[in-house]
C-alpha cells in the first residue's frame, strides 16, 4: 500500500507543471488525477494528499497574476494626459495664436494633431482591453454598450443642448441637433476597432515581426479596405450643384445660396464628397454651423481668424460643414487600427529594444508616406481626413509615444510626469468639464444681481 501511495504522488508531481498554465489546464490535470484515484482503488488518504497539493499550487498562481492585471502602462497615461492638455491649450489660446488654431483647410498646425492622437491612444488601449476575452459575445456586447454611452454623451455635449459661455439657457431643437462630433467619432472608431480585436485575429504564436503581421492580417486587410473605399468615394463620386439657407430676422425669409459644382475628385471646401455625403445622409440642418473654412482668406477679412465676409466672398462661405463627418470618420477608424498595432507590439514583445524597433519601422513609413502623398497632390487636410493626413499624424503619434515610453517606462522618469499621468487617467472627466465648457457654465450660474456679474467675469474669462 505505501508503494502505491508513493507511485501516485510521484506521478502527480510529474504532471504538476500543467497547473501553472491556467485554469483550463488545471481542469485537465484534475481529470488526470481522478483517473489516478481509480487506479489506486480510491484510496482516501492519497486523494486527500493530492487535493491539498492542488490547493497549494493554485493559491500562489493567483497571487502572481493579480499584480500583472492591475499594472498600467504609464507612458500611455502620460500621452493621453499630454493630448488633453494640448486640447485645452488649443481651445483657450487658439484664437490668439494662429499656430495653435486649426488650419482653415489644407495644411497642418499643432491643433490638428489632437484628434488623431486621441484615436491612436484608443487603439493602443484596446489591445490590452480585449487581448484575450473569455467570451467573445459578451465582450462584443460590452463594446457596443460603451460605444453607445460615448455616443450619447457626445450628442448631449456637442449636439447643441448645452449652449455657449455667457449663455445660461439650454435645450436644442431636434430639427437642428448636431449628430456628429468629437466623442461621436471616437465612439465609432472605438466600436469598429474593438470588434476587430475581438473577432479578427488568429491564435498564431508571435515570435517575430512576420508572425505578428500574420496573426492580425485580417485587421490590416480591413484598414486597407477602408482606405481604398475612402479614396474611391473621395475622388470618384460626382458632386452636383447644391443650395442652402441662411436664417435672417425671425420675421424675414431666409436667404438662399446656390453653390455650383458638377465635378468629381474636388477636394476644395465647396464641392468635396465628404460634405455631400453629410448633407445627403445627415441633413444640412444637422451639420456644424461654424465651418472651419469660414476662416479662409476668401471668407474672412480677418483670416486666419473668423471675421466679416469680403465683398466678393464665394457663396459657400456660410454653408454648414461638419469636421467630424461620416466619410472622414472612415479614416479615423484607420488611425485607431494603427494604434492597435502598436498595442500588439507591447503585448507580444517584452524587450524594450525590440519594441522600439518594431514601433519605429511603421512610424518612419507613415511619416514618409504622408509627406510624399502631400507632395504629389493629396494634400494634408484635417477636415477631410485625407490619407496623407492619416499617415502623417499617425506617424507623429508613434514618434511621440516612443519618446514618452523611453522617458517614463524605460528610463523611469515618471515623477516629472505625475500631473500628466493624473490627467490621462481622468481624461474623459477633464474633457467634459473643461473642453466642453461644462465647468465654466456651471460657475456662471452663480451671479450677483445680474448674470453678467459672475466669477468668470471677475477674473476676465468668457467676457
Amino acid at each position: 500500500m505505501k508503494m502505491k501511495k508513493y507511485e501516485a504522488i510521484k506521478s502527480f508531481e510529474e504532471n504538476d507543471e500543467d497547473l501553472e498554465m491556467g485554469n483550463n489546464q488545471i481542469s485537465d490535470s484534475t481529470t488526470k488525477l481522478n483517473n489516478k484515484k481509480i487506479i489506486i482503488n480510491n484510496n482516501e488518504e492519497c486523494s486527500s494528499m493530492i487535493s491539498s497539493s492542488v490547493t497549494i499550487k493554485q493559491q500562489p498562481q493567483q497571487h502572481q497574476q493579480q499584480p500583472q492585471s492591475s499594472q498600467r502602462l504609464l507612458s500611455l497615461d502620460v500621452f493621453r494626459g499630454l493630448t488633453v492638455a494640448l486640447m485645452i491649450l488649443v481651445d483657450d489660446a487658439g484664437g490668439l495664436i494662429p499656430a495653435l488654431n486649426h488650419s482653415p483647410w489644407n495644411g497642418l498646425t499643432i491643433a490638428d494633431f489632437v484628434m488623431p492622437f486621441f484615436l491612436f491612444i484608443v487603439g493602443v488601449a484596446l489591445a490590452f482591453t480585449y487581448k484575450k476575452p473569455s467570451c467573445k459575445v459578451d465582450a462584443t456586447r460590452k463594446a457596443i454598450l460603451r460605444a453607445l454611452k460615448l455616443l450619447a454623451l457626445g450628442i448631449f455635449l456637442q449636439g447643441g443642448y448645452v449652449h455657449r459661455v455667457n449663455d445660461l439657457s439650454f435645450g436644442v431643437d431636434l430639427k437642428q441637433i448636431r449628430w456628429m462630433g468629437i466623442l461621436q467619432r471616437i465612439a465609432v472608431a472605438y466600436l469598429v476597432t474593438a470588434l476587430c480585436e475581438i473577432w479578427l485575429k488568429r491564435e498564431d504564436i508571435v515570435n517575430s515581426g512576420s508572425t505578428l503581421l500574420r496573426k492580425y492580417r485580417y485587421q490590416w486587410a480591413l484598414a486597407l479596405f477602408l482606405s481604398v473605399i475612402y479614396l474611391f468615394l473621395l475622388y470618384g463620386m460626382y458632386v452636383p450643384d447644391w443650395e442652402y439657407e441662411v436664417p435672417t430676422e425671425p420675421s424675414s425669409e431666409p436667404m438662399i445660396f446656390s453653390v455650383k459644382c458638377g465635378v468629381r475628385g474636388n477636394t476644395g471646401p465647396a464641392c468635396n464628397v465628404v460634405g455631400m455625403i453629410d448633407r445627403s445622409l445627415l441633413g444640412i440642418q444637422h451639420l456644424y454651423r461654424r465651418p472651419i473654412y469660414a476662416r479662409m482668406p476668401e471668407c474672412s477679412i480677418n483670416s486666419p481668424d473668423y471675421g466679416p465676409l469680403p465683398p466678393d466672398a464665394p457663396t459657400w462661405c456660410q454653408a454648414p460643414f461638419d469636421p467630424e463627418g461620416l466619410l472622414s470618420s472612415v479614416m479615423a477608424i484607420v488611425t485607431c487600427l494603427i494604434g492597435l498595432h502598436y498595442g500588439h507590439i507591447i503585448l507580444h514583445f517584452k524587450d524594450h529594444r525590440i519594441r522600439i524597433i518594431y514601433w519605429m519601422i511603421p512610424t518612419s513609413c507613415l511619416v514618409v508616406s504622408g509627406l510624399a502623398l502631400d507632395l504629389f497632390g493629396m494634400h494634408v487636410n484635417k477636415v477631410l481626413y485625407t490619407l496623407s493626413y492619416t499617415c502623417l499624424t499617425a506617424g507623429a503619434a508613434g514618434i511621440l509615444f516612443v519618446g514618452i515610453y523611453l522617458m517614463v517606462d524605460v528610463c523611469g522618469y515618471s515623477r516629472m510626469t505625475t500631473v500628466l499621468q493624473w490627467i490621462g487617467m481622468h481624461a474623459l472627466m477633464i474633457y467634459v468639464l473643461a473642453a466642453c465648457n461644462i465647468f465654466p457654465i456651471f460657475l456662471q450660474g452663480f451671479y450677483w444681481g445680474h448674470p453678467r456679474n459672475n466669477i468668470l467675469k471677475l477674473v476676465g474669462v468668457g467676457s
